[in-house]
């Protein structure tokens, strides 16, 4: 992905340069944009697992009105959450492309 990795040197005094020691990275909107789409998609799959896990919780609450409604609660937190990281990616994918 990082195509070139060299230090940053600096005008010191007059015609010297100073190396800072600090890296400089050459990255271009297709790494930014698989480095967007990674995340975006581990968000989705935190949310997919956590719509699982509140579907179990629903599945045995047995009837207990307090805890199928904290499940419910998970299940349309991690729907909103699902639907936010999809239409991010799918925006950053768009703004990306047209660059």
């Amino acid at each position: 992905m990082i195509e070139h990795v060299a230090s940053a040197a600096v005008n010191c005094i007059g015609t010297t340069t100073c190396d800072t020691g600090l890296p400089t990275v050459s990255a271009d909107s297709n790494n930014t944009q698989i480095a967007l789409q990674i995340a975006f998609g581990v968000i989705a799959s935190i949310a997919i697992i956590i719509i699982i896990i509140s579907a179990l919780r629903l599945a045995s609450s047995q009837g207990n009105p307090q805890e199928a409604t904290k499940a419910r609660q998970g299940i349309v937190y991690a729907a909103v959450g699902l639907i936010l990281a999809l239409s991010s990616e799918a925006i950053v994918t768009y703004v990306l492309g047209a660059i």
